[in-house]
């Protein structure tokens, strides 16, 4: 290959790569995702969700059709970076059909469902579970704030701990990795 074609395909490459890299920073601060497709939903959750912290957002989601979805972020503009590490952290609970893979894209029949669930009473062996998830989740709680997602990670909490014995540690970790608030991380503020 003569020096000039290889001095441009480096040219290329170097510039490609660039305009990726700075493309990524006006999606959320942080290089693009290595997955093409997450990359793109992304985008679109970022740019048309319909969640918000409101009240009247909460007690619409008993009115929505099943199908259906809660989308985008509630409080914070969405981070690409960390919303790559929840969707792929959450691969390991994809056995267990309650907890969705996607914090910022909720099937609104499922949300029904475990918004219902929040108000079941735990026995004291699982409220110390569900105890130990409130105090040590970044959040501390299912959300940074007592909206919607609240009562739906809550009641998701409660389910996971009576149906499938999972312990106070696991909770947090599924909250931690479901944290729909947006933002690179903790937002703890529950008001």
């Amino acid at each position: 290959m003569n020096k000039n074609i290889r001095t441009s395909i480096v040219i290329a490459v170097v510039l490609i790569g660039g305009a990726l890299y700075l493309a990524a920073f006006k999606n959320g601060g942080a290089p693009l995702a290595t997955d093409t497709a997450l990359a793109a939903k992304f985008a679109t959750l970022a740019a048309n969700g319909n969640s918000s912290c409101s009240g009247a957002f909460k007690d619409s989601i008993d009115t929505m059709p099943a199908t259906g979805r809660l989308q985008g972020s509630c409080c914070s503009p969405m981070d690409l970076h960390r919303y790559e590490e929840q969707v792929n952290g959450l691969t390991k609970y994809k056995n267990i059909p309650e907890i969705p893979s996607d914090p910022y894209d909720i099937d609104a029949g499922l949300a029904k469902k475990l918004k219902a669930y929040y108000d079941v009473e735990l026995t004291p062996d699982e409220q110390r579970a569900y105890d130990y998830a409130m105090t040590n989740s970044d959040e501390k709680g299912p959300c940074c704030c007592k909206c919607w997602r609240w009562y739906v990670y809550g009641g998701l909490g409660k389910l996971l701990i009576q149906q499938y014995g999972f312990t106070g540690e696991q909770v947090t970790d599924v909250w931690n990795l479901s944290d729909g608030c947006g933002g690179p991380g903790d937002h703890a503020g529950h008001s």
